[in-house]
């Protein structure tokens, strides 16, 4: 495909066999690039050595490149705080790690992103608090210190802004891209989870952003922009008929120069499977990026 973009998908949004995920996102759906997050009912950071073997050679096999490793990275509480009414009762995408481990979560996220042959590892801003002010000093520098420990091995953190996390929208990316400084920390911007915490992702979110910190995009739509403070699952669509303006969007990474991945996180289940509803979604975002000009 010809695009400005590395256009991927996120291999478990087709299911949990990865040799199939593979051959669909390369022989169907043409792609050139996938996102690791959960394979064999195992998150990406549990996969045993013969597993990350198996893995590399279905990859070889359907000539594809990994964009990043899809960490749980900080997806979990901070310490000290209340509980947030956020946080999950049982594993997410097969991962159900403490705070105590997230430095083992990080370094097993960096020897994983160079057996992949990637520099990108995603994280987050912890689970969404009702009030993040009194700790938000502590968390941003719990950020730059995982940045500046992963840039030491080469490795950048991407920060997806998460609906149920404490950076949630464009506009609370840019405050703490803002208080993170870091070149080894840019932001993994999701449109959709901006949507569901009740803002306007474009034009209104990106264009707060820096758009030279913007490192990765997830590609999701949701039916109608949220009230902003539901804590159930928002209500995803297929890309292309939800409330999202991707046209818009996609047309003006390309016009400022964005070259990094966007990465089909479908979500959306409306189809008979996953992988047949990451198939209709995937027609829905092919016509979307070939109006906006960024695929020939």
């Amino acid at each position: 495909m010809n695009s400005p973009f590395r256009i991927a998908v996120i291999n478990d949004e087709l299911g949990q066999d990865f040799g199939r995920a593979c051959e669909v996102a390369s022989r169907e759906f043409g792609m050139e690039w996938v996102e690791l997050r959960s394979m064999w009912n195992k998150n990406i950071l549990s996969l045993d050595a013969s597993e990350v073997a198996e893995a590399r050679r279905i990859l070889e096999k359907y000539k594809l490149r990994v964009t990043d490793i899809a960490s749980p990275l900080f997806k979990v509480d901070w310490p000290g705080a209340t509980k947030s009414k956020f946080s999950p009762k049982g594993a997410q995408f097969k991962a159900d790690f403490t705070y105590d481990q997230q430095g083992e979560v990080l370094e097993r996220s960096i020897a994983l992103a160079k057996a992949f042959n990637t520099d990108r590892v995603r994280c987050f801003d912890f689970w969404r608090l009702e009030d993040p002010a009194p700790y938000r000093s502590a968390m941003n520098a719990k950020l730059l210190e995982a940045a500046n420990a992963a840039g030491k091995q080469g490795i950048i953190l991407i920060l997806e802004n998460e609906f149920a996390c404490n950076t949630a929208t464009g506009s609370e990316a840019a405050h703490t891209l803002a208080a993170v400084q870091s070149s080894s920390f840019m932001l993994n911007w999701d449109p959709g989870n901006a949507a569901a915490r009740g803002e306007t992702p474009y034009p209104g979110g990106y264009n707060l952003l820096p758009k030279n910190r913007i490192g990765h995009c997830h590609c999701k739509d949701i039916k109608t922009i949220a009230k902003g403070d539901d804590t159930g699952e928002p209500a995803w669509a297929a890309m292309g008929a939800g409330a999202i303006d991707w046209v818009g969007q996609f047309a003006a990474l390309k016009r400022d120069g964005y070259s990094y991945a966007v990465s089909l996180e479908t979500h959306w289940r409306g189809a008979a499977t996953p992988e047949e509803s990451s198939r209709q979604s995937w027609a829905g975002m092919k016509e979307q990026l070939r109006k906006a000009g960024a695929l020939a």
